[in-house]
């Protein structure tokens, strides 16, 4: 289940793009501002570093947006939400458009790599860590947020962009269908994982996100099933046709 624009605030609208903010980000907001507080002088950098995390986002999403148009697919919403972002893009399936359109989003992360530790060290080698202390912490901060979102979505967990990196990939192999069964069953031992270690070390928003991830794999599951029958079908109806053909030659 992903989230849409119904309940969402329509923030703006770039390049054919519109970027929505789904009500419930409002509210994971101000838990997780809360609790940091007294990590800065002021509440107003906890702020920044939150706000920060999600504008990591949406140039992640727009990634994926605006690699999709490039291949004659169609992007026109991006949708904010607690557990990130969703850009509904939809490329022509053929495996190198589905490739880079995954692929561009990572790319935006490695493209922010050198573009904050260059920040960081223009900050130390002026001196203005010490000066503005907390200015210096929150780009800390950011730096790590971005590592770990690349990090993170690149495991290949089947809906993460790794999971679809290697569907992708695959597909040149094995076809478009047999490469979602195996993409999905890689998610589920990386999501069942990240599950137990939610559970075990007490980080419960890593649990609630791998079972958002376990569920959204065990729909693509079920869809790859009736994607596989509905090709059986269709090949055992053109056998047929083929088997009643008075004009076949056997």
């Amino acid at each position: 289940m992903l989230p849409t624009r119904d309940g969402s605030l329509r923030l703006f609208r770039f390049s054919g793009i519109d970027v929505y903010l789904h009500w419930s980000w409002f509210v994971v907001a101000l838990w997780l501002i809360s609790s940091r507080a007294g990590e800065y002088s002021s509440p107003i950098w906890n702020v920044a570093e939150y706000v920060a995390l999600f504008g990591i986002v949406l140039m992640h999403e727009f990634g994926h947006a605006l690699a999709c148009r490039q291949t004659g697919g169609r992007a026109e919403q991006i949708v904010l939400w607690p557990l990130g972002g969703v850009a509904y893009v939809a490329p022509p399936q053929r495996p190198g458009a589905q490739l880079w359109s995954i692929a561009a989003g990572p790319l935006v992360n490695v493209a922010l790599v050198p573009v904050l530790y260059g920040a960081l060290w223009l900050m130390d080698a002026r001196g203005w860590a010490d000066a503005f202390p907390d200015l210096w912490k929150c780009l800390v901060m950011i730096n790590r947020i971005n590592a770990l979102l690349l990090i993170f979505n690149l495991l290949p967990v089947y809906p993460l962009d790794g999971g679809q990196i290697l569907r992708s990939v695959l597909w040149y192999f094995v076809g478009p269908v047999k490469s979602l069964f195996a993409a999905t069953f890689v998610g589920f031992l990386g999501g069942g994982a990240l599950l137990v270690l939610g559970v075990v070390s007490g980080w419960w928003f890593m649990a609630v996100l791998a079972g958002f991830l376990l569920f959204n794999c065990w729909r693509s599951f079920r869809f790859a099933q009736a994607w596989r029958a509905h090709l059986e079908a269709e090949a055992r109806a053109a056998a047929r046709a083929a088997e009643d053909d008075p004009w076949r030659i056997s």
